[in-house]
Order: C-alpha cells, then structure tokens, then sequence
C-alpha cells in the first residue's frame, strides 16, 4: 500500500506523461493533491507554442474559446485513457472529471471525483537521530523508492495506442 504522497507523486508523473504523450508537450510542474475523494492536478505551463500563437493572433474571445474547446474536446477523446490511469494508481473508480485551461498563464487544472477516499499507509517519519545524522553528514535523506508505480501512459499499445496495464499487486 502506497502513502498520500507515493499516490500524488504517481499521478503528477503520469498527468505529465499523458500531456507529453499525447498532447505534445509536458508542462513546466505538475503537483497533484489528494484531499479525501478529490485529486486536484495543477499543470504548469502546458500550453504548445502554437496554441499560443493561436491566442496571441486572434481576437481575444475567439481565440481563448477556441482553444479551450479544442483542449476540452482532446480531454474527452483521452477520458477513458486518464480515468484507467487515475483508477490504477488509486485503486478507486474516477466518477467525474473537470477540466479548465488558463490562456493567460498556460495553467491547466484537472479536479478528478473519485468513488472513495483512497486506501494508504502513513508515511513513516524520520526520528530525530536520522534527521540530525542525515543533516550533520551533509547526506540527503534517502527517500523511499516509488519505482512500483506503474504509469500506464508511459506504455504505448501495438496499434500506438495508450495500453493500460494491471498494476501488480
């Protein structure tokens, strides 16, 4: 079983994989946070140079429209793709997802409604022998390896498709 912060960190890495992937480009940041049946990805950053040049040139409404109707429109199309990911790192059912793009920033938020509360342990702290000691050596603390994550964007199908697989349990 993974900590809150082993589930954020999964979902912030496959939300930045996914808009790599299949949106072109990765965002600057990607922070992920998960508040009892809410995971709030906040995507910094995400916006293709030409989906700027697109705002930039025409008139201000129509392009901002047009852009979140296209971003939109590709969010739906990969819904299914981004719901099997969020489901495989929480272990939880997406029931909605929200979705909003700022043409001003290039900030992009993705507010995920899951069936539950996700299942996870708490994290164990570090005493304060191994903080001093991690401190006094000048060593950074060794963190807990999150390479169980399975991201299932990062993998592509035979057809160049996004394959989802099981998590191993």
């Amino acid at each position: 079983m993974m900590t809150q912060g082993e589930i954020e960190s999964g979902v912030a890495d496959c939300m930045r994989r996914f808009e790599l992937e299949y949106m072109g480009r990765g965002p600057k940041d990607v922070r992920a946070y998960l508040i009892d049946d809410l995971l709030v990805v906040r995507l910094h950053a995400v916006l293709t140079a030409a989906e700027q040049h697109l705002v930039r040139t025409l008139a201000a409404d129509r392009g901002r429209n047009l852009l979140k109707q296209v971003r939109s429109q590709l969010i739906e199309i990969a819904r299914p793709t981004i719901e099997a990911m969020i489901k495989g790192i929480t272990g939880v059912n997406v029931v909605s997802l929200h979705h909003d793009v700022s043409t001003a920033t290039g900030e992009q938020v993705v507010l995920f409604t899951l069936a539950q509360p996700p299942l996870f342990r708490e994290s164990k702290k570090k005493s304060g022998r191994e903080l001093r000691h991690a401190i006094e050596s000048d060593l950074p603390l060794k963190l807990k390896s999150s390479s169980h994550l399975h991201c299932p964007a990062a993998d592509r199908a035979a057809d160049g498709g996004f394959g989802i697989r099981q998590r191993a349990s």
